[in-house]
């Protein structure tokens, strides 16, 4: 609008195409605007000021008394200095800025009644039309101040029939002119309140994205922690096996070489061969623990196939536990991923430690079968055997890993583990796993 505090909208249109062609620059665009209503302040008086002097110094022939003039002048600047410096409040009340603009007109036609020269203060009216109108007001608004345009140019009314056409030409021009500039000034208002949106969108769009981008950097950290607890987590548990696996079994296989060196002191020969066999089995496990700290494959895997390798875990068993292992393989053996014939090897020598352990078998069967999709490990003894349904009798139940960690190595690689058992029947561990194949020989 027209007050010092913001009251002008667009004044002659370049301000809303300024501000298009810098958006970014808003305190440049709030000092445009700034200036811009301390001109439109000025303005009005300036035309009342413009216009006085000229009909002081070159009266119109039919026009008023001069005091009279100036009388009306002072009240119009009276008017506007009410409405538009002391009452800047208003400028949001529609019908208060109606009666403003009625006035202004009244006023304006008074002057120009009395002087043309007040042709200078009457354009004013095509602004204010603008800035505090609304709708088809502000054309009807412009339609006036343009019949008032042109009577000031026209030294006053058509005083005959023939000015009439140069009268109504004056009109039509002065109309043309106004409406065309405030179409543009329109144009640019509504650009400019355009960018307002678009800004604001966009201010509300990157406060949206930061908070977006905080949450995501919440969740990352979160899934950084629980990645490393997993990882951690994962860890420990394949260290916990690899202990079952290694020095929990060689310690075991050691106590029970020791326990029979005992009861055979008096038979040197027996007593050497259980004491040559503990300190193999603490060397095996020394090995074997070094290796799983390194996350290395077991050592019986490096140098031969899985079927040799459990051919030789058969024979070294059975050589220290005096029970006959054999060992067969069916279908074609092919090398295979590297993590599962780790976990068939563990499960062939967890399975054996179990027979060991709790068993009291004579004979164990270990059976090897490739097939197209699968391959599966089948672990058979003729020992005590367990209640399969009753695992409170299960073997691992005493806290030690047993089963459990052979059924998680299994589950892990994406096989099944399978164990048929009945008191005195003797006990099936089987394990099947899928033949996902490995790098060849």
């Amino acid at each position: 609008m027209v007050s010092g505090d913001g009251m002008t909208c667009g004044g002659d249109g370049s301000t809303a195409s300024r501000a298009d062609a810098v958006p970014a620059d808003d305190d440049w665009l709030a000092h445009w605007r700034a200036r811009e209503a301390r001109l439109h302040r000025v303005l009005p008086y300036g035309g009342l000021l413009v216009g006085s002097l000229l009909a002081a110094f070159a009266p119109a022939p039919r026009g008023l008394p001069m005091p009279l003039t100036l009388v009306i002048a002072g009240l119009t600047a009276c008017w506007i200095t009410w409405y538009v410096v002391l009452s800047p409040q208003w400028r949001g009340r529609q019908r208060s800025m109606t009666v403003y603009y009625i006035g202004l007109l009244a006023f304006a036609a008074v002057l120009v009644a009395a002087s043309p020269w007040y042709g200078f203060f009457a354009w004013v009216g095509f602004l204010h039309a603008f800035l505090v109108l609304n709708g088809r007001w502000r054309f009807v608004g412009m339609a006036a101040t343009a019949v008032l345009v042109a009577t000031a140019q026209g030294g006053g009314l058509p005083s005959s029939w023939s000015n009439w056409p140069l009268w109504l030409v004056l009109v039509l021009v002065n109309l043309v002119l106004a409406g065309a500039v405030s179409w543009f000034n329109l144009v640019g208002e509504r650009e400019d309140a355009r960018r307002k949106r678009l800004m604001a969108e966009l201010a509300a769009t990157n406060r949206q994205l930061a908070e977006t981008v905080r949450e995501n950097e919440g969740l990352h950290a979160q899934l950084l922690t629980q990645a490393r607890e997993a990882g951690v987590l994962d860890e420990r548990q394949r260290m916990a096996q690899e202990i079952h696996d290694t020095l929990a079994q060689g310690l075991t296989g050691i106590i029970t070489q020791l326990e029979a060196a005992e009861q055979t002191r008096d038979r040197s020969a027996d007593w050497r061969r259980h004491m040559d066999n503990a300190l193999a089995l603490a060397r095996e496990s020394l090995t074997d623990a070094r290796r799983s700290v390194r996350a290395l494959r077991p050592e019986p895997l490096e140098t031969a196939r899985l079927p040799d390798a459990l051919s030789e875990l058969g024979e070294r068993w059975s050589a220290v536990h005096g029970v006959t292992a054999s060992v067969s393989t069916t279908g074609t053996p092919r090398p295979l991923h590297p993590e599962i014939e780790v976990t068939l090897l563990r499960a062939a020598q967890e399975a054996l430690s179990n027979v060991a352990r709790h068993a009291a078998a004579s004979r164990v069967g270990l059976t090897l079968s490739y097939m197209s999709d699968v391959v599966t490990l089948d672990v058979r003894d003729d020992g005590s055997g367990f209640d399969v349904a009753n695992r409170s009798t299960i073997p691992d139940q005493d806290g030690s890993y047993g089963l459990t960690a052979m059924r998680q190595r299994v589950n892990r690689v994406g096989g099944q583990l399978a164990v048929e058992s009945e008191p005195g029947g003797g006990t099936a561990v089987s394990a099947s796993v899928p033949a996902l194949p490995g790098a060849a020989a």
